[in-house]
């Protein structure tokens, strides 16, 4: 129920907006959607106590109350005294029918009803209200599947309204709406009998994508052709056995499934030759199948009326397609938007709809994994039809291509469902939709200021941290062989800094190569990458709290010195000089690798802050042999000890939300709670709305604060406090 209600509220809310779009009217001119389907939830109400079921004329008052409560906030500011008296009638009636009273329900039924009247209001007959209509009706009819007789007749009931409102308004004319038309007596005839929410619910998705005049198409048409011809000849074989319950319902699927998705190319290729094949599938071979005739009948229609116009349609539509191509490309580029090209407005809405998208995604697999296939499939109904394809709005002139797979994507989860496939079948095909919803934010809102700022100055960090000792220890090298007046060393430190960087470059190409050719496991190396490089950057900047003291560094760098010079020999000078080198290298490929997994469409900031980072680390080169200076190395070390942290925690955050995507670690949303970063943000931090990479980056956070605490502040102060015990001792007497 509580997905339901998330499903009902997401409505409601897309709906409106969707009302907004046309010229703007007084509330006093027009009902919003929810008071609709509250007026017909108190007439089945009123019908199911005069019939004496108390209990169904709950479950309808419950469901009129639920629906006024979203349009209180339209409502109060338009009569606040009427709409607070009926919102506390509603609340009660559910109770007063609980309890038995029926004379007390009856009469609060009727004043419910008259106060409804007083608002005076007309009708809506929008799209936007039929579709909430509809999507309220198909969460009722879902409902009656457990013999729930209420839920059945408030669907039935609103499935009327709706193709009343929709028949008022419909041009017999139009192809369209003579096809929503003939929908809508499938939609009434299927439901009379009480067919399966599956039949069902794909008549409304064909309604509601017919109104919102959206072309799924999937990436291949080939492929629905295909699916089709499958369909049609599981279809032959159901007739032939008599089944023809089984074969109807083939026959819906191959249509309402797969052709309405190949209807627009069609279309554009030859209208009438698409009415023509549409009303074959449509109408007339159902019609055969109604009437269960002769299955010899039915097969030759197939066979030698529906099968090769098909042949012709593809070749039609794959011509139409590659004319399009060439012909309008010029002008559909110049319909496209840049990426982020979207008002502030419209990216809060996105990242609001993907937000409903993740958790109704969450249900849906807590309801399939339960073994609860109705719910799970309402779930993935509601994550496309309430919230993605708005999301398509913004988006289509943004990323055509990408929106139709997205699309596909959809089509494939209801399809697994509807089969009840494993579920880790369902559950990749939901890993792959969270990261086109991520996909999805990246290019309505762009990437930002911030999260740009952020890629500079951390791939800064990451070479100059890296640079940085490897400058220090190569520069100690070369002045002590100066000192030594031993030049002729010197080249074999070149020669290992060239092999080094060599070697570095190898590393890239085998790790980018890697990744590249992972397939379905990118996500896990990537994820994998991540965590290596949160290990290492916690090593590193440990090991530089332990040398951040001038003292110590620079007991280190003598030791580097001394084991360089004992031996004389030139291999010795290459080989020090080229892991000197590597091992920096090889860090920053891994640290590289995990950033560029995360900071998408920000590489080139990425890039400024390495060139930077180098270009700094030649004039501390500089500073250092040329001029003799001596750095603070306590302030250079402090800088990046904190920032090598801040990478490890954001790379940390990063991982584990790869891993709930992957289903490897659990997933528990902390919406509300958590701040909800914008997602480019979000990557750059690693910070998200869930408990488990909240709880990982507070314990490693946690874990710097300590050891710098102590590094920084108790041991030096112990190591005062011993000094100056021994300096006592000493003068003692």
């Amino acid at each position: 129920m509580a997905g339901l209600r998330h499903h009902q509220y997401a409505v409601v809310t897309v709906a409106m907006a969707l009302l907004m779009l046309v010229p703007a009217q007084s509330f006093q001119d027009t009902a919003p959607p929810s008071f609709i389907s509250t007026k017909a939830g108190l007439e089945i109400s009123s019908t199911l106590l005069e019939s004496g079921d108390l209990k169904g004329a709950a479950h309808a008052a419950e469901f009129a109350s639920s629906s006024f409560a979203t349009s209180l906030q339209n409502l109060r500011p338009y009569d606040p005294g009427t709409t607070n008296e009926l919102h506390l009638l509603l609340l009660d009636l559910p109770l007063i029918l609980r309890d038995g009273d029926a004379a007390t329900a009856g009469a609060t039924i009727d004043s419910a009803l008259e106060l409804i009247g007083s608002y005076n209001v007309s009708v809506d007959n929008s799209d936007a209200t039929i579709v909430y209509l509809l999507t309220t009706a198909d969460e009722q009819y879902i409902i009656s599947q457990d013999d729930n007789e209420a839920a059945y007749m408030i669907a039935r009931h609103l499935f009327q309204i709706s193709a009343e409102m929709f028949g008022q308004k419909a041009d017999t004319e139009s192809m369209n709406d003579i096809e929503v038309l003939s929908f809508f007596r499938d939609l009434e005839e299927t439901s009379e009998r009480r067919a399966s929410f599956v039949t069902v619910g794909n008549l409304i998705t064909a309604i509601q994508r017919d109104l919102l005049d959206t072309e799924a198409v999937g990436h291949d048409l080939d492929i629905l052709y295909s699916n089709i011809r499958e369909l049609y000849a599981q279809l032959i074989v159901a007739v032939d056995e008599g089944d023809y319950a089984a074969a109807e319902a083939l026959a819906i699927d191959a249509y309402l499934e797969n052709f309405e998705y190949i209807e627009p190319a069609l279309e554009r290729a030859d209208a009438e030759f698409m009415y023509r094949l549409e009303i074959d599938m449509r109408e007339d071979l159902r019609g055969m199948i109604k009437n269960e005739q002769d299955p010899a009948d039915i097969r030759a229609f197939v066979e030698e009326s529906i099968l090769p116009d098909l042949e012709t349609a593809q070749a039609m539509t794959e011509r139409q397609l590659v004319e399009e191509f060439a012909g309008t490309a010029a002008a559909f580029e110049l319909e496209r938007r840049e990426r982020g090209d979207t008002t502030t407005q419209v990216q809060a809405e996105v990242r609001d709809e993907i937000d409903f998208i993740r958790i109704t995604l969450q249900e849906l697999l807590a309801h399939y994994e339960a073994g609860d296939y109705d719910s799970a499939y309402t779930a993935s109904r509601v994550a496309y039809l309430d919230s993605y394809e708005y999301i398509e709005i913004p988006l289509r002139p943004i990323a055509p291509d990408f929106t139709l797979e997205v699309e596909y994507q959809f089509a494939e989860l209801r399809n697994l469902i509807k089969e009840r496939a494993d579920y880790s079948e369902v559950r990749g095909v939901i890993g792959d939709l969270e990261r086109n919803l991520d996909e999805s934010e990246r290019l309505v809102t762009g990437s930002g200021q911030v999260a740009p700022a952020i890629a500079f100055l951390a791939s800064f960090a990451i070479i100059f941290r890296e640079g940085l000792e490897s400058v220090l220890i190569i520069g100690a090298i070369l002045t002590y062989l100066e000192a030594l007046r031993n030049v002729r060393l010197k080249v074999y430190i070149y020669y290992g800094i060239i092999l080094g960087i060599a070697a570095t470059g190898v590393t890239w190409v085998v790790a980018s190569y890697v990744i590249e050719i992972s397939g379905a496991s990118r996500e896990l190396i990537e994820a994998i990458a991540a965590l290596s490089a949160t290990a290492v950057l916690f090593y590193v900047s440990f090991w530089i709290l332990n040398k951040i003291e001038h003292k110590r560094w620079m007991e280190f760098v003598k030791a580097k010195v001394w084991q360089a010079t004992t031996t004389g020999s030139a291999m010795v000078f290459v080989t020090l000089s080229f892991f000197i080198i590597y091992r920096e290298g090889f860090e920053s490929v891994l640290f590289y690798q995990a950033m560029f997994g995360f900071a998408k469409y920000m590489e080139a900031y990425v890039g400024l802050g390495f060139v930077i980072g180098l270009a700094s680390l030649l004039v501390i080169y500089y500073v250092m042999r040329r001029l003799g200076r001596r750095l603070p190395l306590r302030v250079l070390f402090g800088l990046t000890m904190g920032i090598g942290a801040y990478l490890s925690i954001a790379f940390l955050g990063n991982a584990i939300r790869e891993l709930q995507i992957l289903d490897i670690l659990p997933y528990t949303g902390m919406h509300g709670v958590i701040p909800r970063l914008d997602i480019n943000l979000a990557t750059m931090t690693g910070i998200y709305p869930t408990l488990e990479t909240v709880v990982g980056q507070i314990v490693l956070l946690s874990i710097y604060l300590a050891a710098s605490s102590y590094v920084l502040i108790i041991r030096p102060k112990r190591a005062e406090r011993i000094t100056q015990m021994r300096r006592s001792r000493r003068d003692d007497p």
